[in-house]
């Protein structure tokens, strides 16, 4: 069978739905249908406007798709994360940045991953929710959540803090998440973080660095992305270079086939992107 049309349907759905109403299913809804993941998705479903009873395509995709997408998270797994133990958020603003603490109502639908792309041909989104509310740091560019400490910003950074090694280069700095992991690992000698921004940096350096407990091996250096790697790789040896400066795939394919194109300057480096499987999706 050739999923591709049901693919293409399913991101639709979920982009309307998290764009314009994540917050639809309430507690009432929730437990009135089940009050579990499956009563999730059947409210999803019918939120999408599927007719999974007389409509044997609509069933098909309910079934292929909506049942595996969804998953009831533990807020629990999240807050006994050790940067959300470490380090204590106050609101604060700086020319159009601002830290700020921001809130997850219980059973509002997030991305909780990058999709699944299974031997069949299906590309599931991973959709979330918790059953209680959770608050988490976001950094807002004029009012715009441009990283945020979401279950998919940890999901997604893990498996490249797992990866890190020796020395360490990063670029965009956001809510120091990947460098402060990396950071503790004890075999990283040192990260060093590229950031354009100057009032971000400057947010972080008063608010959120003094709570790093390895802030020793931390360098911040003031530049753009594009500029740093054109003059330093090459010359300045990197075990590993992680990357994060898009928003989403929306804006990151092209920054990231563009920072791509810098790994023939250092070929022995190991490399990793931020929601790279995601964004292969959209090349």
């Amino acid at each position: 069978m050739d999923y591709k049309k049901y693919n293409d349907r399913v991101f639709e759905c979920m982009s309307m739905y998290l764009n314009l109403a994540p917050t639809f299913i309430n507690e009432e809804l929730y437990k009135n249908t089940g009050g579990d993941a499956l009563a999730y998705s059947a409210l999803l479903a019918a939120v999408c406007m599927l007719d999974t009873v007389n409509d044997p395509e609509d069933k098909l995709l309910y079934m292929k798709y909506f049942i595996p997408m969804v998953h009831k998270l533990d807020t629990k797994d999240f807050t006994n994360d050790l940067y959300y133990q470490t380090v204590k958020f106050k609101d604060m603003t700086l020319n159009k940045w601002t830290l700020k603490e921001l809130v997850c109502k219980p059973y509002e639908a997030f991305v909780c991953g990058d999709p699944e792309k299974l031997p069949d041909g299906r590309i599931i989104p991973r959709i979330g929710y918790f059953d209680k509310e959770f608050r988490y740091p976001a950094v807002l560019e004029n009012g715009r959540e441009w990283m945020t400490l979401l279950p998919n910003e940890i999901i997604t950074t893990k498996p490249h803090i797992e990866k890190a090694h020796g020395n360490v280069l990063t670029f965009g700095l956001g809510l120091g998440y990947f460098a402060f992991h990396t950071a503790a690992k004890s075999n990283v000698t040192s990260v060093k973080v590229i950031e354009r921004d100057e009032s971000v940096i400057k947010l972080f350096k008063d608010h959120i660095l003094p709570y790093f407990p390895n802030k020793d091996k931390i360098k911040i250096v003031c530049s753009d992305a594009f500029e740093y790697a054109e003059k330093h790789y090459g010359s300045e040896m990197y075990d590993f270079v992680f990357t994060d400066i898009w928003h989403d795939a929306s804006d990151g394919v092209g920054l990231y086939l563009k920072m791509k194109e810098y790994e023939k300057s250092s070929p022995e480096t190991e490399y990793g992107y931020w929601i790279e499987d995601t964004l292969k999706l959209y090349i």
